[in-house]
């Protein structure tokens, strides 16, 4: 991709955008669980820096600003509300750095309040105020586009929205579904809703893995016109845990809760799996793509190889075959393949 806005560029092909960020930047001692603040944004922004070039580097045609979670509502739990305009004006120009680097595009990046109640007037005033000076922020920066994501009231996608398109921004809105969503939409009409609304793409992100995701898709695939997304968490959910969030490891008794979030690690999907998700959506007409909270750069590669593209990552693609021992390039030594063979 070398030109466009996203809407073009997904006429051109498929659009990758990294996410889950907070995961992979707790993953690396720099959020804490349980608040999953960005207060790394201010406090070490080379780690943010060298994570947006890392997931570039890996295939994403997106560098997402690492606003989420930067609102109000959670920077109170950690007693940073003063650091408010600050944390997310940084943050929107480490992705603009970053994303000049390369041919990527900016994106701002608003989420669940956990404020909104519907029915509730002065929860709705509240949230939108929210959502109103991160988008203003992410203008005044020059976005290429906002997401509003992982929402699983869908009247709160709609508020969302509301306020990206009163900013005159291109919109991608992605619910976030547990079970159900948490308020009386089906996801099919709440996407429907969303795009009579004037979402330029609508979809889904978090929560749920690649094959608890990929059934709801399929849904929104023959009820929903234009671009679609769909970015799961690398999780392996299941039909009796269809979010991750359920999940249970009954092969390990020394978790203090449940695994969700902090040991998740042997429920994790590997790369094959995620690009497979990435070819079954695509066959779906599901053309902006990621990988939402636990993705890692190889999980990306995976993706955007698996859509035809080729990262400059791929540079460093597994070749097996010139591994020591199992390999079958003509320069192994003999003697390691028989050890291989013994071990095997």
């Amino acid at each position: 991709m070398t030109s466009g806005n996203l809407l073009e560029r997904l006429e051109e092909g498929p659009v990758i955008c990294a996410e889950g960020y907070v995961f992979e930047m707790e993953r690396r001692g720099y959020v804490q669980a349980g608040p999953y603040v960005p207060e790394v944004v201010l406090d070490c922004p080379d780690a943010v820096l060298e994570l947006h070039r890392e997931f570039m580097n890996a295939g994403s045609d997106v560098i997402e600003a690492f606003t989420y979670y930067a609102h109000r509502e959670k920077l109170k739990l950690v007693g940073r509300e003063g650091d408010l305009e600050n944390m997310n004006r940084t943050a929107l120009e480490l992705a603009k750095q970053v994303a000049a680097e390369g041919d990527a595009l900016v994106a701002g990046n608003i989420c669940n309040t956990n404020v909104y109640l519907p029915g509730d007037e002065a929860s709705r005033k509240e949230s939108r105020a929210m959502f109103a000076e991160q988008v203003g922020w992410a203008m005044d920066a020059g976005v290429d586009f906002i997401i509003g994501e992982t929402f699983s009231f869908a009247g709160e996608a709609l508020l969302a929205l509301e306020v990206i398109k009163d900013a005159g921004a291109i919109s991608v809105i992605t619910l976030a579904v547990h079970e159900a969503l948490r308020d009386d939409y089906s996801v099919p009409e709440a996407c429907r809703r969303l795009k009579d609304a004037g979402a330029d793409v609508v979809g889904l992100n978090c929560i749920r893995g690649p094959w608890t995701m990929l059934p709801l898709l399929e849904e929104l695939s023959g009820a929903i016109e234009g671009p679609l997304a769909g970015l799961p968490v690398p999780y392996r959910t299941t039909s009796e845990a269809v979010n991750f969030q359920a999940l249970t490891d009954p092969g390990c008794d020394c978790i203090p809760d449940i695994p969700f979030p902090t040991a998740l690690d042997s429920l994790a999907c590997n790369r094959y799996e995620i690009a497979e998700f990435a070819r079954q959506a695509y066959a779906l007409g599901v053309n902006y793509q990621g990988v939402c909270c636990g993705a890692g750069p190889h999980h990306i590669r995976a993706m955007a190889e698996a859509l035809g593209k080729n990262p400059p990552a791929s540079r460093f693609s597994p070749d097996m075959s010139k591994h020591y021992a199992l390999g079958s390039d003509a320069s192994l030594r003999q003697e390691n393949l028989e050890f291989a063979r013994e071990m095997t």
